[in-house]
């Protein structure tokens, strides 16, 4: 029967629909004014809110993201992209190599800061092979999120459906629960964008340049190989520095005497000085990821700090103008050193600190920590661009937090310890170590994540407590009743999958999976299944499974507009993709379960 407090929760419900359907707030807003209405009619108590946020899950969600972030500045990730896409030299090369190392990448790391890593790369790469970004982006956060949907950890939908179950005193999902239906959908996504994603996509090639904020301007950067090198005694080719990553060798400098139109079979010896050129993010690549060559005063500068790179351009005023820059003092003066120097209109030679500066000259800097980026403006140069931040550890510091990262999916995968106490331990070990500050901690806590997604798991209590959820439920059996258990089942997927195609995943969760639980529990109370897992895996996997619309997921938004796409891209090549989805899940799940 409907009573006061139902009638309440639908109001809310239908208000979060139009306002996060039509924008009409901001989805912390839209949450936070319906938490305020269940509170202010009783439906809420003080302990129901703040049980959401003492949740263990959203806790497992806020480590995973500083972790990853951790991570993602220790230059690990970059150097495996680089190792992974090395003999990529075609799109579709390029392509089946992406879908799997970044869909086998996000079973175990959050799906949205792979992607945010893997855009600038994937941008470098298309300049140079002449690909459309427009070709490869949409299928890049396909398979980030097709990844995350196979394990526990993979993408924060699953975490928080798990935090839901705990929170309705059910037992907690294991980590590879989703493995049932994530690992045959990666493979089959695979097929299906590997054949149709070059059709379906539009090719927009003058798109490229705005991926990243990074200018194509060509700089000259002067490189030094090391005494013990590897490189030492092999020859240009042998060593392949005539083209490394996009770094154009234009001459050597040995004993101050100039090497032009470098022979391939030159061959390397130590204290060598390479002079190369190129553009801002293959620099960024030299400096983070290449342990055999160093850039003159800049190795000794990123091991001691955590360090900016900048673009700045030398005013007219400047007291640098006419001075060479190894005369320039920029050590001492802006505890900063130039790693990269452009002119526009002249292509620049030589050693770097043989450069006579000229207003209007663009150069890379990297900082250390006393530079002063609000005292620069307007004397010596004007700062454009705060382009990366290096954060370069010792290998020893790497390598624990490699091996502490695996141990701790090991205890979770084998239940050992909880995700949540070997996280915590995780990262206890790496302010121990110093592998990251607190302050950088500090700021890769996100907020309004947490925010959200405690006021939904308020929201899924509210639609429990009141019997909200029980009376939809019942509405949904009358419907999908009369197809069967399995036809249930694809009723629960399509409303949810329909819900996060235009709101987001975590409004649609809040809203169907009360609903799709209570549901199950009058099925199992009937005998008609013998366990409730399908019907909370199912609403996971249609949250995530968000191919139709850029603003159901926050990948699909990430590269809607770096790809230049509108909604009839997504709905082209996303809609076929989100029925073979759910084709699949309802059927393993069947099948696993004992549904037919």
């Amino acid at each position: 029967m409907i009573n006061f407090e139902i009638i309440v929760v639908l109001v809310v419900l239908v208000f979060l629909i139009i306002s996060l359907y039509t924008e009409l707030f901001k989805p912390i807003t839209a949450f936070f004014v319906a938490i305020v209405v269940l509170s202010v009619t009783q439906i809420l108590t003080p302990q129901d809110i703040l049980q959401g946020f003492a949740n263990e899950q959203i806790a497992v969600i806020i480590l995973l993201l500083v972790i990853g972030g951790v991570i993602q500045k220790t230059s690990i990730i970059d150097t495996a992209f680089a190792k992974m896409f090395e003999n990529a030299k075609t799109q579709k090369g390029f392509l089946w190599r992406m879908h799997f190392y970044i869909a086998i990448s996000s079973t175990v790391f959050n799906n949205t800061p792979l992607v945010a890593m893997m855009m600038p790369y994937l941008d470098s790469w298309s300049k140079r092979n002449k690909v459309a970004p427009s070709k490869l982006l949409i299928p890049l956060s396909y398979a980030a999120i097709i990844g995350g949907t196979a394990t526990l950890i993979g993408t924060s939908t699953n975490l928080i459906i798990n935090g839901m179950t705990i929170s309705s005193g059910e037992a907690p999902l294991n980590i590879l629960d989703f493995a049932w239906v994530g690992v045959p959908m990666i493979l089959i996504s695979f097929v299906y964008i590997y054949f149709f994603s070059d059709k379906l996509l539009p090719d927009r090639r003058n798109i490229a340049s705005s991926i990243t904020s990074e200018s194509q301007r060509e700089f000259l950067v002067e490189a030094i190989i090391k005494k013990n090198s590897n490189l030492c005694g092999k020859t240009i080719m042998e060593a392949r520095l005539r083209n490394i990553k996009g770094l154009f060798l234009v001459e050597i400098i040995r004993n101050e005497v100039s090497l032009t139109a470098v022979s391939p079979t030159e061959e390397i010896k130590a204290n060598d000085k390479l002079i190369f050129a190129g553009e801002t993010s293959y620099i960024i690549d030299l400096l983070k990821n290449n342990s055999e060559i160093v850039i003159p005063q800049a190795d000794n500068i990123i091991l001691k700090n955590r360090t900016e790179l900048v673009e700045v351009i030398v005013s007219k005023n400047s007291s640098l103008i006419n001075k060479k820059i190894r005369k320039g003092n920029f050590r001492s003066r802006f505890d900063a050193v130039i790693v990269a120097a452009h002119r526009k209109g002249e292509r620049l030679t030589g050693r770097i600190g043989d450069i006579e500066l000229r207003a209007g000259d663009i150069l890379l800097l990297l900082t250390g920590k006393t530079f002063d980026f609000s005292n620069i403006d307007g004397n010596d140069f004007y700062l454009i661009s705060n382009i990366d931040a290096i954060h370069k550890i010792e290998r020893s510091k790497r390598l624990i937090l490699t091996l502490g990262l695996i141990l701790t999916l090991v205890f979770s995968v084998f239940k050992i310890v909880t995700l949540f106490k070997s996280l915590i331990v995780l990262l206890a070990v790496i302010m121990l170590f110093n592998i990251a500050s607190s302050d950088e901690i500090r700021k890769s806590i996100n907020l309004k994540i947490i925010a959200i997604d405690g006021m939904a798991l308020g929201l899924g209590l509210a639609m429990i407590n009141s019997g909200t959820a029980a009376l939809l439920s019942d509405l949904l059996l009358n419907v999908f009743a009369p197809l069967g258990v399995v036809g249930l089942l694809s009723g629960v997927f399509i409303i949810t999958n329909v819900l996060a195609s235009f709101m987001t995943n975590v409004a649609a969760i809040s809203i169907i999976f009360p609903i799709s639980l209570e549901s199950a529990r009058q099925l199992l109370a009937t005998g008609q299944i013998n366990s409730i897992v399908p019907f909370i895996l199912i609403v996971a996997y249609a949250a995530a499974a968000n191919f139709v619309t850029p603003i159901g997921y926050q990948t699909n938004l990430m590269v809607y507009g770096a790809g230049g796409y509108n909604f009839r891209d997504f709905f082209k090549i996303g809609l076929p993709l989100s029925i073979i989805f759910g084709i699949v899940a309802v059927v393993m799940l069947s099948f696993v379960y004992g549904l037919f």
